[in-house]
């Protein structure tokens, strides 16, 4: 089984100054230092991951670019773009792979569904608004995102580099812990009558 998902993770860009003589000049301070000026630099932006994982890793991850957003055709160019990467890294397991994605639009669209069929990629079928059966959002996310906590990035090529050098830094024990809490998540699930499983 593979577990697919995507989260925003907010990340804070540390500030870059120069000092502006003119300023000063302008002003009528021309004895006086130059007080520093800010560049307008975000200081919190948003990353979008895509992450697919298994019991064994990481199998594929993207970042979306800024100002795009998540719709069926990034869906499925995402879709095209697993199905290539599962061929050199999962060969013997091509065939085995279902996937549990959770209920979003582009998820389920008609064109999603179709190219699912059409790269022979079986899912999960995944309850609504169910977090707590996602193993990227209760397990995964959690951890990656304290991994990430109080850094500061200049770009957001350095944020991926972080977030990718974390994934690899991973054992396969730890993912296959993962899908262990999942198992034990639908367990209580069902004992519960479907109610939401906490911590």
């Amino acid at each position: 089984m593979m577990m697919a998902d995507d989260s925003y993770g907010r990340f804070n860009y540390v500030y870059s100054s120069e000092l502006d003589a003119e300023f000063s000049r302008e002003h009528g301070h021309g004895n006086s230092p130059a007080p520093k000026k800010f560049k307008v630099v975000a200081s919190a932006r948003k990353v979008l991951l895509t992450i697919f994982w298994d019991m064994e890793g990481i199998v594929h991850i993207e970042f979306l670019e800024q100002g795009t957003t998540i719709n069926s055709e990034r869906c499925v160019s995402t879709l095209r773009a697993l199905t290539s990467r599962l061929r050199r890294v999962r060969q013997d397991k091509v065939k085995d792979v279902v996937i549990q994605h959770d209920n979003a639009r582009p998820h389920t669209s008609r064109q999603t569904q179709c190219a699912l069929q059409q790269l022979e990629l079986p899912t999960i079928p995944h309850p609504t608004y169910s977090p707590d059966l996602a193993p990227s959002d209760f397990f995964l996310f959690p951890l990656l995102k304290k991994h990430l906590k109080g850094n500061h990035y200049e770009t957001d090529a350095e944020v991926e580099a972080n977030v990718r050098s974390w994934c690899r830094s991973q054992t396969p024990e730890f993912f296959a812990d993962g899908m262990r809490k999942l198992v034990q998540r639908w367990r209580l699930c069902i004992e519960r009558d479907g109610d939401y499983v906490e911590k």
